[in-house]
């Protein structure tokens, strides 16, 4: 895996030795995603320098070595990634073996972009990039991501300028950029605790959507990104297409061939195990590939309710794998927390970020490349919530249109703190405070759910944590914080509630929290992390299913699982979810408690102007004094203000 930047200025605006020491720059401050080589490149008539670190995972040597121009010149790329179909890509180029310089999948990729163009390559490529591609002949510049956003790029036009990086902190590096916090994106965030693309904590600033490319033709004149592939789409053209008869056999085929690609690797390779449903199926598939045992890894933290190492031991066990369980210590999980803002550029709250950092760190050790199973929830139905939004579609059916309207206004209506005070005087000392707590969020959530007339507001009225970040917030406004693709989920017909939940997921939730938390944590460390289920074959077969093939008895992921009945006992395979996290909740109360009262203090709200002192304190002293959990909103509040304190503008 690697760190690319650039800048794109027009001719002769700067001198071309101060753009290239500008995108070196920008490159060094992402060295600890390609600690291997520094590399940069300057255009020979000016206007544009590519910056790359590189993590050699595929051809160790100098061939593979970029940025890389392709062999008839017109092309040159900064790439972060792997494509994983090179052997296709390469046929289809025509070019023979003995012209290539060496074996990487860069070489192909440009060569491929040299031959077919951007589009074309982009469409037949199959792999978690991000890239930015200069066509020499016609001065333009393409940035792309890959279809689900497993790799990340940022760009903003600056100083009639275009500059690109994969993490902000590239772009920080560029001589006079100071952007402004973007308040309605920090209310997003507060909603979401991540900022969705193609929002960024800043004003002006962008990240890529997954499945999209850019083209600049000139800095001054910004263009839209365009999507060359969405998933709102391959699942209306897939659905109902797999018979149930022969499913089985025909998933496990294209799962072991999906596997297999991704374990190609000129480097040590393993995976991580939590016990769970879909890094059991991934190692599973791993062992019956390899000829060697898959080095398998796990954190866990003693005597917490967030301890899987047993199941996730009995899985190793029973798969014959090199298996190593890091059991950390609540100093190893809050020795994280410090170094977190520097570690995601920008607000970022998922508190299984600490864990996941923790076993990357320590698989690195041994290897450098790991595969995960992200992706299997969105693909198979595995969430529970996908069952909660069936039921609760089935009871707003069941209740005319109007009265539910009406109902669903009537609680709106009343402001959130009239409805706490009422929680708190009706329900008084019969119920404990954690029932009592939060009465007016939780009337305001139920309003909304009545009034959602899509499935897609339904969706956000149950999965929003924070509805009020309007009263947090100092002068933000309500703005539209979803990508376009999102709205267009309801227009596919023949979807249950939860499979329209799925494909939001799919939009949102897996590129803008669970694979934010994997590439920043992991390559912190400089750990390529590979996710076997984020595949647009398996994912264009997973839609082809029915409903009960996914999700049948109460139970999602049911073809996964019949697959692993195959493989492990039953009792590790039908026991109930468990999340990845820490007991964030208990910390803030115990040896967290310092760090976030100094960042919590109230004259230091009011110098920075961005949050409301009362409402801060008020969730503050309610969490301490143990009148209600504000674990999601705390951390969300402490997070922004780390990110302030230490990373911010």
């Amino acid at each position: 895996m690697c760190g690319i930047s650039g800048i794109y200025a027009p001719e002769g605006r700067l001198p071309a030795a101060d753009l290239e020491q500008t995108a070196r720059r920008m490159a060094q401050s992402l060295g600890h995603r390609g600690p291997d080589r520094l590399g940069s490149w300057v255009s020979a008539h000016g206007g544009v320098a590519f910056g790359h670190t590189r993590l050699s995972i595929v051809d160790l040597t100098a061939a593979g070595e970029q940025p890389m121009t392709s062999a008839n010149g017109r092309w040159t790329i900064t790439y972060n990634g792997e494509i994983y179909n090179v052997g296709t890509l390469s046929d289809a180029i025509g070019m023979p073996r003995s012209a290539y310089r060496g074996h990487s999948d860069t070489e192909v990729l440009v060569e491929s972009i040299a031959a077919h163009g951007v589009r074309v390559t982009l469409e037949r490529a199959v792999g978690m990039f991000a890239f930015a591609a200069w066509d020499h002949e016609r001065s333009e510049l393409w940035l792309a991501r890959d279809r689900f956003g497993e790799k990340p790029v940022y760009y903003a036009f600056h100083r009639a300028a275009f500059v690109f990086g994969s993490e902000l902190k590239a772009l920080r590096e560029v001589p006079g950029f100071s952007p402004s916090i973007d308040r309605d994106s920090l209310m997003a965030y507060f909603r979401w605790t991540n900022i969705p693309a193609p929002r960024t904590i800043y004003e002006g600033v962008r990240k890529l959507p997954p499945g999209h490319l850019l083209r600049v033709c000139t800095p001054s004149s910004p263009t839209e990104p365009e999507p060359y592939w969405s998933p709102v789409d391959e699942a209306a053209s897939a659905q109902c297409l797999t018979p149930p008869e022969g499913s089985l056999d025909e998933f496990e085929d294209l799962f072991g061939r999906v596997v297999a690609d991704r374990m190609v690797a000129d480097v040590p390779l393993g995976a991580f195990l939590s016990g769970g449903i879909d890094s059991s199926a991934v190692v599973a598939m791993m062992q019956r590939s390899s000829t060697t045992q898959t080095r398998t890894f796990t954190v866990s933290f003693p005597e917490t309710a967030f301890d899987e190492s047993h199941y996730a031991g009995e899985v190793a066990r029973c798969l014959e794998t090199d298996h190593t369980n890091l059991i950390a210590s609540p100093q190893d999980a809050l020795a994280v927390v410090p170094i977190i803002p520097t570690m995601y550029d920008e607000p970022f709250a998922d508190s299984s970020q600490i864990p996941t950092h923790l076993v990357s760190r320590m698989a690195r050790e041994h290897v450098t490349v790991a595969l995960s199973g992200d992706g299997g929830d969105e693909l198979f139905g595995g969430y529970d919530r996908y069952r909660q939004l069936d039921r609760l579609a089935r009871v707003r059916e069941r209740l005319p249109s109007g009265l539910r309207h009406l109902i669903g206004r009537g609680m709106l209506a009343m402001p959130v703190s009239v409805w706490d005070t009422l929680g708190a005087s009706l329900l008084g000392r019969a119920f404990p405070p954690t029932v009592r707590h939060r009465t007016g969020h939780r009337a305001h959530k139920t309003g909304r759910v009545l009034t959602s007339d899509r499935a897609v507001d339904l969706y956000d009225a149950l999965m929003s944590v924070d509805d009020d970040a309007n009263r947090m917030v100092i002068g933000g406004h309500r703005a539209s914080d979803r990508v376009a693709d999102i709205q267009r989920v309801d227009s596919i017909t023949g979807l249950t509630a939860g499979e329209r939940a799925m494909l939001v997921d799919t939009l949102s939730y897996l590129p803008d929290d669970l694979l934010t938390k994997v590439d920043r944590a992991s390559m912190a460390v400089s750990l390529e992390v590979r996710a076997p289920f984020l595949d647009p074959e398996l994912f264009r077969f997973a839609w082809s299913l029915r409903s009960d093939q996914r999700i049948r008895g109460g139970q999602g992921k049911w073809l996964i699982r019949q697959f692993l009945s195959r493989c492990l006992p039953a009792a590790l395979i039908n026991r109930p979810k468990m999340g990845f996290g820490v007991p964030v909740g208990e910390w803030l109360r115990g040896p967290l408690r310092p760090w976030a009262d100094d960042l919590l203090d109230q004259s230091l709200l009011i110098e920075q102007g961005y949050l409301n002192p009362e409402s801060v304190r008020a969730c503050w002293q309610g969490h301490l004094d143990r009148d209600a959990d504000f674990t999601y909103r705390l951390w969300s509040i402490l997070m922004f203000q780390a990110w302030l304190v230490e990373a911010g503008p």
